[in-house]
């Protein structure tokens, strides 16, 4: 599951490519990561990235509820 989002998220052109499927749940974050967005792994685990012009950049996935 990880590798196909990862995958996903290396081979789009957009941000639109990102929204479906629907449970990919794109979001843009706020607060300590302003200017990042993510994609739901699953409930515990998010990608979260930097879009630029270029596509996707500072990739990471993130224990989402870590405290």
């Amino acid at each position: 599951m990880v590798r196909r989002k990862l995958d996903l998220v290396d081979s789009a052109t957009s941000l639109d490519d990102l929204r479906i499927p629907p449970n990919n749940c794109l979001e843009v974050l706020v607060g300590d990561r302003q200017g990042q967005h993510s994609i739901r792994i699953n409930d515990q685990y998010r990608i979260c990235f930097i879009w630029t012009i270029n596509g996707p950049d500072n990739v990471e996935v993130v224990d989402y509820h870590s405290s």
